[in-house]
């Protein structure tokens, strides 16, 4: 969880843009850009829609450099570094991102801003499909990967527990990336595990073809994490996924690209058109880049949209 101290350490954080965009006399504006991509473990959506996404700026902005793909601990770990100043642009739930703008102090500027909401996670909470848990109640006092401790999954299963009841201390708690959570449930390590990610997700799909898996529903407790949290809202993941004979509801959380506040907004513009004009390719990538729409994409509530992005927004309406 975002602390205040981390928070004053991201608006005393130099910025990388300057420096990276201070160019003159080249064939790109953007040639000698470097640029570094926060996403989260190997076998999420995250990295694999960000490695594909790489490509697509250094081609379509004409780096010389390609983009650094960093795969990290996830949303909350995302956002440390972009408030520190060592990655320039992150991928973030709401949830966590409105958790950084809480902790501000009320004197001082948001220094986050969004290119825009790119596409919807769903959250996980994967069980056997033998198993006796039919609900997060029933995971009391079982082996349950919670998430990374600075992970979005962290973030809402924290929550959820809570509106079923529980704390993490109820649970044999293990923090465990996804890669980890897969690999632990396969090999009987865990009980169970929670995951944010779109649908399908790369490493549940690899672990439902040698382990037969199935999602716990979770319309029990939508109301009551509604009503604590509001960022959050009913998802389905339709049948067929993963393996699972029936769709089941749980919980939507919205997914944001964040930049710095201080990014020059010719490259927000030119990141952020970049992605639209690539979606083509990150759909073969991952078909959930299908989902990333162009009217949504302006809804960041609570992050301010930065005037580049904005700007880019105005123009593809008009177009």
């Amino acid at each position: 969880m975002l602390d205040r101290r981390t928070v004053l350490r991201g608006l005393a954080a130099a910025s990388a843009f300057v420096a990276a965009s201070g160019i003159s006399g080249c064939s790109s504006p953007f040639e000698n850009v470097r640029l570094r991509l926060a996403t989260g473990g190997t076998q999420g959506v995250y990295y694999t829609i960000g490695s594909a996404l790489a490509q697509s700026w250094q081609q379509e902005l004409g780096l010389r450099h390609p983009p650094e793909v960093l795969s990290t601990a996830g949303s909350v770990d995302n956002l440390n570094r972009l408030l520190d100043g060592a990655v320039d642009v992150a991928f973030c739930q709401v949830d966590a991102a409105a958790e950084s703008l809480r902790a501000l102090p009320r004197d001082h500027p948001v220094q986050v801003r969004a290119l825009g909401r790119v596409y919807d996670e769903f959250v996980h909470v994967v069980v056997p499909r033998g198993a006796p848990v039919q609900h997060l109640a029933d995971l009391r006092g079982l082996r349950v990967s919670v998430g990374a401790e600075e992970s979005g999954v962290y973030v809402v299963a924290r929550r959820l527990l809570e509106a079923a009841g529980l704390t993490v201390d109820d649970l044999r708690a293990e923090y465990l990336g996804i890669n980890e959570s897969v690999s632990a449930l396969a090999d009987d390590r865990i009980d169970a595990f929670f995951w944010t990610g779109g649908v399908p997700t790369g490493g549940v799909t690899a672990l439902a073809e040698q382990l037969p898996i199935r999602l716990l529903d979770l319309s029990d407790v939508l109301p009551e994490i509604r009503a604590r949290h509001p960022v959050y809202a009913p998802g389905t993941v339709p049948a067929r996924s993963y393996g699972i004979e029936k769709s089941i509801t749980t919980v939507l959380v919205r997914n944001f690209l964040l930049v710095d506040a201080r990014m020059p907004d010719d490259l927000a513009y030119a990141l952020i058109k970049a992605l639209f004009e690539a979606q083509d390719e990150l759909v073969v990538i991952n078909p959930l880049a299908l989902s990333i729409d162009l009217r949504a994409a302006i809804s960041t509530e609570p992050v301010p949209l930065h005037p580049g992005a904005l700007r880019y927004y105005r123009d593809a309406k008009d177009a």
